[in-house]
């Protein structure tokens, strides 16, 4: 039986929420993101990416790229909204899909041919999605991943393009290197200093020859180019989550003891995150008292994997929820409702200094182990969980790594 893979991308998600709250940002250069020249754009409309503005970038720089753009702070939680709404459109059309980010979904709609049309019913769930939620998505459709997403790509904005099977390796043959996925600044360079501009020059090449120039990396790019790659999809469950718990030796009701604990398990929950490249859309901290008896409380929060954004709530979960008149036996941390996506969602309160320094400090932790460097707040958990000071009673440090 034929594949037949949809990918669905809503068009600049963060500008097109914005767009729909105020009309007036309509057909205007928009840029969403930190709004100190310190920030860094989240997110930018179709109307300033001629001159070369993209997302990451200093909003600075943007400014002085594009005078006249309307610079917007965002709000993390309405674009949360919209996305759950197109999420639920899709979970009752669809039997099977991935949400691969916020605004970003796969769907095998495989067999949907013998009686209905792919093409068609794909077409119908765009339709009801721009109808219900007012926003404008595009979609690509064909036998795998990977050229469906790169279909979408050409389909923006607002827009559907169908590869039909056969013609994938036709159809990727003159675009850019750079449309693969995979192919970042680094490999892109790498692939130009040889002189290969077009995914049709990749085509011609020996698999052999891409992988001595990138490695293992060579010989994914060498399959997405030819159309073959055909990675599985994942199928999306809500309530997937990543948790953490401490049972201390002794029942405890000393306060700074009991928040350092918090504190480290949430930064370390939104570091697992940032890792798997996660976000979380619920937290919820859990208390066991001596008497046994166990508590928790939860909240939604905007999609995030951010340290800023996820230890304040559970530390005030925490405080919501604790008796400080008993003992306390266990305290545990929970983040769940995740979906795939990187730190973008998280740039409109940040500025180029704390991307930095998550960056640095992630870096330090894949290396080092994971509680090689904590925040001050967080130093006097010296286990959280099953995770074990890699130092060996060593003192964690902050901002700084043991030298080699």
């Amino acid at each position: 039986m034929e594949k037949n893979i949809l990918h669905l991308d809503l068009d600049t998600f963060f500008v097109s929420c914005e767009r729909l709250i105020d009309s007036r940002l309509k057909n205007r250069p928009l840029l969403v993101g930190g709004t100190g020249d310190r920030g860094v754009v989240a997110a930018c409309s179709y109307e300033t990416r001629v001159f070369g503005i993209h997302s990451g970038m200093s909003m600075k720089v943007a400014r002085r790229l594009c005078p006249e753009a309307v610079v917007i702070k965002g709000n993390s939680g309405i674009y949360s909204k919209y996305s759950h709404l197109v999420t639920d459109i899709i979970r009752d059309k669809v039997p099977l899909f991935e949400k691969a980010s916020v605004d970003e979904f796969y769907a095998d709609l495989t067999g949907m041919d013998t009686f209905y049309g792919s093409y068609k019913y794909a077409s119908e769930i765009r339709q009801k999605i721009i109808k219900e939620c007012g926003l404008p998505i595009s979609f690509g459709m064909s036998v795998n991943k990977i050229v469906s997403k790169v279909a979408t790509g050409e389909a923006k904005p607002n827009n559907q393009l169908k590869i039909d099977k056969g013609f994938e390796k036709a159809f990727l043959a003159p675009l850019s290197i750079r449309k693969i996925p995979s192919v970042g600044v680094k490999t892109y360079q790498i692939l130009r200093n040889l002189g290969v501009d077009k995914v049709g020059v990749i085509q011609q090449m020996p698999l052999e020859m891409l992988v001595s120039a990138l490695g293992v990396n060579g010989r994914t790019i060498w399959k997405r180019a030819q159309g073959i790659d055909n990675p599985p999809l994942i199928p999306f469950y809500e309530r997937k989550s990543l948790s953490t718990e401490r049972t201390f030796s002794k029942d405890t009701i000393d306060i700074k003891k009991l928040r350092t604990t918090i504190f480290a398990m949430a930064e370390n929950l939104a570091f697992q995150l940032r890792r798997g490249d996660k976000l979380a859309s619920t937290i919820s901290v859990k208390i066991r008292y001596s008497d046994f008896n166990t508590y928790s409380k939860q909240m939604k929060i905007p999609y995030s994997s951010a340290d800023h954004v996820i230890i304040p709530k559970v530390l005030e979960l925490f405080e919501r929820l604790y008796n400080r008149r008993l003992l306390i036996r266990l305290v545990g941390v929970k983040v769940n409702g995740l979906v795939s996506g990187n730190y973008q969602i998280n740039l409109f309160d940040d500025t180029e200094e704390m991307l930095s320094l998550y960056n640095a400090m992630d870096r330090i932790r894949g290396r080092y182990g994971e509680l090689s460097i904590m925040r001050a707040a967080s130093m006097g958990a010296k286990t959280i969980g099953r995770f074990q000071n890699p130092f060996n009673g060593e003192p964690p440090v902050l901002l700084a790594h043991r030298k080699q």
